[in-house]
């Protein structure tokens, strides 16, 4: 466990912002606001929670490409416009030792909570929180506005490597100013679960049918989730795979927040390869919903067959 002076150790409080890019703060509705996904005998619900979109995705988003490159893909993908809209998606899973929920949102908006209700979860039933990795928009949902813990009867689990690099005062002194946010932020959204908070490797099983997959490049300890129950499988990729017809189709190019870009391509490559091979549904949480379907290869690339 880790207790409230390892929480603080770092630093004060951060502010209230969820430390994300002011495009990205948006909580624009997306439809369906939530689905059900069989795996053997757990059931898997992935629920939006709102969405936002950046105007022109030709700048400043795939680094190592071209502005008319990304609009092509953009075309290719029967897309009008270089807008990017960019969805929230939560996956909860019931399993035997109850409800748990596989990051939780931007917390920017109700979103979350609402759909969640709709889909019929109560928040209040999430007995475990398990993380991908701490950018803002997978952890702002673990605090209400007054600061509080917004799920009281939760504990949380995290990515040993991603919380020793948030949690590391070197680290945050050495971060670009555009990063350095990130850290007081991830302090703030953790310190009501003092003493709830566990690390755990890759490859732990964190739930009951529910285990870690190493997907670091994204950020320092990013994993993926593989949900399974006999030979039935669901791979909860976090951000190790966003906007398909982008980093699909294209799995060299990376956006600007991936923080090891050269691992990052490197781990999109392999878990695409994987998925296609092995035909294991996947859930994105910035793929459009309902968020969830089959990658199977398409020339040089891959595509998203959504169902």
């Amino acid at each position: 466990m880790i207790d409230r002076r390892t929480l603080l150790a770092a630093g004060t409080a951060a502010a209230m912002s969820p430390a994300l890019p002011a495009w990205a703060q948006g909580g624009g509705a997306t439809n369906p606001p939530f689905h059900h996904i069989a795996v053997g005998s757990l059931r898997a619900t992935v629920v939006n929670d709102g969405a936002a979109t950046r105007p022109d995705a030709t700048q400043g988003f795939v680094v190592n490409a071209e502005p008319a490159q990304v609009a092509s893909a953009f075309r290719a993908a029967g897309q009008a416009g270089n807008a990017l809209e960019n969805p929230y998606n939560v996956t909860l899973v019931r399993t035997p030792a109850g409800l748990v929920a596989l990051d939780v949102g931007t917390g920017a908006t109700p979103a979350l909570m609402t759909n969640m209700r709709a889909a019929g979860l109560d928040p209040a039933e999430v007995v475990l929180i398990a993380h991908t990795h701490f950018h803002g928009d997978h952890i702002g949902g673990l605090i209400s506005s007054d600061g509080s813990a917004a799920f009281p009867n939760a504990r949380i689990m995290v990515p040993e490597g991603e919380w020793r690099f948030w949690m590391d005062a070197g680290e945050e002194s050495r971060a670009t100013p555009a990063r350095r946010p990130g850290f007081a932020n991830a302090r703030r959204r953790f310190a009501p679960y003092q003493g709830k908070i566990t690390p755990f490797a890759p490859g732990a099983q964190v739930a009951p049918g529910i285990s870690a997959a190493a997907s670091h490049g994204h950020s320092p300890g990013h994993v993926s989730f593989l949900v399974a129950d006999g030979g039935a499988q669901l791979l909860v990729i976090g951000d190790a795979i966003t906007t398909p017809s982008l980093f699909m189709a294209n799995p060299e190019w990376y956006p600007v927040f991936d923080m090891d870009p050269t691992m990052a391509v490197a781990t999109r490559r392999r878990l695409l390869d994987q998925l296609a091979t092995d035909r294991i549904p996947v859930v994105g949480y910035h793929f459009p919903m309902p968020a969830t379907g089959r990658v199977e290869r398409a020339g040089t690339g891959y595509r998203l067959i959504a169902g």
